[in-house]
């Protein structure tokens, strides 16, 4: 039987620790596997007669070793809570230990080489439509698995108190649960809200969901039943076989709450969208339109819905029953599913945690750490406060430019690892010598070893055009160098970690000059990329620059390091027309922030017309105002009419300033605008339903905009939002914004 791990945990029978894999088979059905694993962890040989006074324990001698090449000891434990104690008592006595800190189910994986899809093999028992298999052999597979997703939405009075309606959709399962009399499509209908809780966890375990999903479903319908299961005494029961599951709810707007269910993962879809698409807001409303074009039904105010449950429920069913497919729907489209599942068995870790990139880098290095018998420190946070080596990032040449080529490095960190060998298992070892003078050996380390894999995975996902796979693999690629840069990571290492942008620093520095020497100006190189001045022919231009550097580079590092690059520096694309500003109030150019014209359409980065902190006001100005420059049209009519509109009141809905709150209100040591406006939103509402603050600025400073009471301040919108837009361009004429919107007789400002 091929399967996949939906979860992973353990229980203690006899004294004994058991792992228990939960999953969904490749012909559908569900799976449980029970097998016998001994916890443990390692500490030095040395440090084990030192321990023996402390502790009485089980232990094995091994041919492992740390990454000092000190032979280790096996320490083993009847269960997970007896390691853990153990654990505390030798690092109260400073005996380091190794691997100690891996959460028992993920060690069992590791040890095993699975990554979520497994290959059981053995008798099994069926119980509640379950295959049990006991002690079964299990070894990796690469089968991908198809899993049952269910939608839940819940309708309740205004404050929340009371369930009216659940709505559950799963593949083509569609059922509403109402408190009504009456008899209703698509509708079981219930005398009160405990029959109806009963029947909901009865469903979840007849049509048994892998994931289960909704929209803010934890933090307010799981969050609602649950409390409601509290007061009418009903069980919490989401878990495989009817088990209770435990809510954790991490209250404000910096932690992410979480369910545990036994055998399913339970998923907030907004989490999911939030972290992977970029969107105004994520009202449910807003992300429909936003990948289905289209919205839900028209609200049911909250205010009325008790009125409409008597009166019409069938219209509480209809719009319940909509939110839930909705959600369902959007997962589909959004293919976030698919995202985090390929993540799931490229690294291991179960669909819920796959955001974990120390976790992601565990899982994969571990496993083939212990095959060439070396052992990993256990991970203890270090609060040194040492800094992470930036990218270099050139001085900008501004003004304003035609036909510049750009390229860039490819996956640059990744590939410099690859090539350089950058590695914990190899730092310090002689062969390699970084600019920072960190060292490598040559002999080939685990994390290229790993890139290298993922490369091929990657590779193989763009021959399938799998976009959702090679994106899945680009996120965890890169998030290895930050990964080591981590005070929670188990091989934090600045110095390594640093030895990776100093080879970045000084290969973008050593691409600038093999290009110079070829005759050709730079404007601008940024981290993993060069600005060039091509002239004519610019894609002719490119390719070549593009062969010609990548030959010239791996003769170097051929040359000097006796080694092969996995460097590949590639002609990304031409700018037609393209402008690099200058810093407010200097002469020198910007960083990280220009435009221009890409195949005919603007391509910004940096600048306010893409940045959430500016007005819709300032964006709509902005991208005007560059399409007038690249057009080669005189932007003195457009600047004119655009502030004149302003004044009067054209604009009004483009005013909006929006900021998140990212601490509670009282810890703002400064008195900012969003602190303001959200103190007389409190004042007002009484409260704060959301963290993102949205404002105008008034005769009376900023406002919220449920409480608007003064009139707008037009003079702020044209010097703060306006004006220095203007200006960053005009100077390039030696004129500004005031000259051109106060001066009555200017009608041209330059002919072309």
């Amino acid at each position: 039987m091929k399967g996949y791990i939906v979860d992973a945990t353990y229980k203690i029978l006899n004294n004994k620790a058991k792992v228990l894999l939960f999953g969904r088979s490749d012909s559908g059905e569900a799976f449980l596997t029970i097998n016998s694993y001994q916890p443990y962890f390692y500490i030095k040989e040395t440090s084990l007669k030192k321990a023996k006074k402390f502790a009485s324990f089980e232990f094995k001698k091994t041919e492992l070793k740390n990454f000092k090449d000190k032979k280790v000891v096996k320490i083993l434990t009847d269960t997970p809570k007896e390691l853990t104690t153990l654990k505390a008592n030798f690092e109260e006595e400073e005996i380091e230990t190794y691997e100690a800190d891996l959460s028992f189910p993920r060690k069992f994986l590791i040890d095993h080489k699975i990554n979520s899809l497994i290959e059981v093999n053995g008798d099994y028992e069926l119980q509640e439509d379950i295959r049990i298999y006991k002690e079964p052999e299990i070894k990796p597979s690469t089968k991908e698995i198809k899993l049952k997703v269910m939608s839940v939405d819940i309708e309740t009075d205004p404050k929340a108190k009371e369930i009216f309606s659940i709505a559950i959709v799963q593949d083509k399962f569609e059922k509403v649960l109402i408190v009504s009399d009456k008899k209703l499509k698509k509708a079981e209908s219930f005398e009160d809200e405990e029959d109806l809780l009963e029947r909901f966890f009865e469903i979840i375990n007849e049509e048994d969901p892998d994931i289960i999903t909704g929209w803010n479903f934890i933090d307010f319908d799981l969050k609602v039943i649950r409390e409601r299961c509290k007061k009418l005494k009903v069980r919490f029961a989401l878990g495989k076989g009817g088990a209770d599951a435990k809510l954790i709810i991490r209250p404000g707007y910096f932690e992410t709450s979480k369910v545990i269910a036994q055998g399913r993962q339970i998923i907030d879809l907004l989490n999911w969208i939030r972290d992977t698409t970029k969107l105004e807001n994520y009202k449910l409303e807003t992300v429909a339109q936003h990948f289905l074009k289209e919205g839900k039904l028209k609200d049911v105010p909250y205010s009325q819905m008790e009125e409409i449950l008597k009166k019409d429920p069938q219209k509480i069913v209809n719009y319940n029953l909509q939110d839930a497919k909705i959600t369902l729907e959007i997962l589909e489209k959004s293919k976030v599913l698919e995202l985090f599942q390929k993540k799931s068995t490229i690294t291991g870790l179960l669909i819920s945690q796959v955001k974990g990139s120390i976790a992601s880098l565990d899982s994969l290095y571990l496993k083939k750490l212990h095959d060439r018998n070396y052992v990993a420190p256990s991970a203890t946070y270090s609060n040194k406060e040492q800094r992470i080596m930036g990218g270099y990032v050139m001085d900008s040449k501004p003004g304003i430019y035609e036909n510049i080529i750009v390229l860039d490095f490819k996956s640059l960190y990744p590939s410099l690892m690859r090539t350089f060998n950058i590695d914990p298992l190899m730092f310090g070892k002689k062969g390699i010598k970084a600019p920072n003078g960190a060292t490598f050996s040559k002999e080939k380390g685990i994390l290229p070893e790993v890139l290298e894999e993922l490369w091929e995975i990657r590779e193989d996902f763009r021959k399938k055009k799998d976009e959702q796979g090679r994106y899945a693999i680009k996120i965890l690629m890169n998030s290895f160098f930050g990964v080591m840069a981590s005070p929670s990571c188990r091989f934090f290492n600045l110095k390594l970690a640093n030895s990776i942008t100093a080879f970045a620093q000084f290969f973008i520095k050593k691409t600038a000059e093999m290009v110079e020497a070829k005759g050709y100006k730079i404007i601008y190189s940024d981290t993993d990329s060069i600005f060039v001045i091509a002239g004519k022919n610019p894609e002719k231009i490119g390719k070549k620059i593009e062969k010609e550097i990548n030959k010239e580079i791996t003769n170097f590092i051929k040359k000097e390091y006796k080694i092969k690059s996995h460097l590949e520096l590639e002609f990304e694309k031409t700018f037609t027309q393209f402008l690099m500003p200058k810093l407010r109030g200097s002469s020198k150019g910007a960083k990280k922030r220009y435009a221009g014209l890409v195949k005919g359409k603007l391509d910004i980065t940096g600048l306010e017309a893409v940045r959430k902190d500016w007005t819709p006001l300032a964006k709509k100005f902005q991208i005007g105002l560059l399409l007038q420059i690249f057009k080669k049209k005189d932007p003195t009519i457009y600047i004119t009419k655009f502030n004149q509109d302003l004044l009067n009141k054209k604009y009004d809905d483009l005013l909006v300033y929006k900021k998140s709150l990212r601490k509670p209100l009282e810890e703002y040591l400064v008195n900012t605008p969003h602190k303001k406006a959200a103190l007389k939103l409190i004042e007002a509402k009484g409260k704060i339903e959301s963290n993102v603050i949205r404002y105008i600025i008034t005769k009376d400073g900023p406002e919220p905009i449920e409480a608007i009471k003064h009139e707008i301040d037009y003079e702020h919108y044209q010097k703060k939002q306006l004006k220095p837009i203007a200006d960053s361009i005009l100077t390039f004429f030696n004129t500004d914004f005031d000259r051109i919107t106060k001066n009555k007789n200017q009608k041209t400002l330059f002919n072309f």
